[in-house]
């Protein structure tokens, strides 16, 4: 057998394993769009509290969705820092030099997606963003734990890393700083608030009988409405 012969194999045993692998196997929760309020901050609160009762792992995790000047996208997985239900408006942080900083900076603009496979659910929003200011920067950076902190002043986030030996003395000046000065913040640490002006709920079913609610920001309102799957 060749070379590629046998790098066609495994992946043809790759994909026949994903094609078997289970997927909203549940029990899933039930959704039924009509049931949901004119808003869509209150069904994210209760699809997070869900969650958060039903011990689903890591609800807080999110993917971040960016694009440069050119239209062109990246994506990342960090964790939701605030949320406000009557607004409807979700919190991230992030550094300025980051390559989603810079992205946000030049094309203000973003997704956010949460998938709970636990729940069969996912939660699309998506919207422009906005720069809070440095008290907000200040307090979500010192009310995090130490190990955080110490990663925050620990090199430039998304720059290049020489090796393991480079990331060591980074953090061991990270230590210094902070020993020196507890309430130390970088400063290129930066909270974002993304004010959605489209929300999406998924509900997953075993019998693929997926349902989809769609809200539109309009003006102080919302517009809502359900989606073919």
């Amino acid at each position: 057998m060749t070379p590629n012969a046998r790098g066609r194999t495994v992946v043809d045993d790759l994909m026949a394993r994903l094609r078997r692998a289970p997927a909203l196997a549940g029990p899933l929760p039930r959704f039924d769009p009509a049931t949901a309020g004119d808003r869509p901050g209150p069904v994210f609160a209760d699809w997070l509290g869900r969650a958060l009762d039903d011990e689903v792992p890591e609800p807080q995790v999110m993917t971040l969705s960016t694009a440069d000047a050119a239209g062109r996208p990246s994506a990342r997985v960090l964790v939701l820092r605030g949320f406000d239900p009557a607004e409807c408006s979700f919190d991230f942080a992030t550094d300025a030099a980051s390559r989603k900083g810079g992205e946000l900076a030049v094309n203000p603009y973003a997704a956010l997606t949460w998938y709970w496979p636990a729940h069969g659910r996912q939660i699309r929003a998506a919207g422009p963003v906005t720069v809070l200011d440095r008290q907000h920067a200040r307090d979500d950076f010192l009310g995090r734990g130490e190990a955080s902190r110490v990663a925050g002043f620990t090199g430039t986030m998304s720059a290049p890393l020489a090796g393991a030996e480079a990331y060591d003395e980074g953090r061991a000046r990270a230590r210094e700083v902070l020993a020196a000065t507890p309430d130390a913040v970088p400063d290129g640490h930066t909270v974002h608030r993304l004010r959605p002006d489209e929300v999406e709920f998924f509900q997953g079913s075993g019998d693929r009988f997926h349902r989809r609610l769609r809200y539109v920001r309009d003006g102080d309102g919302w517009r809502r409405g359900e989606l073919w799957p």
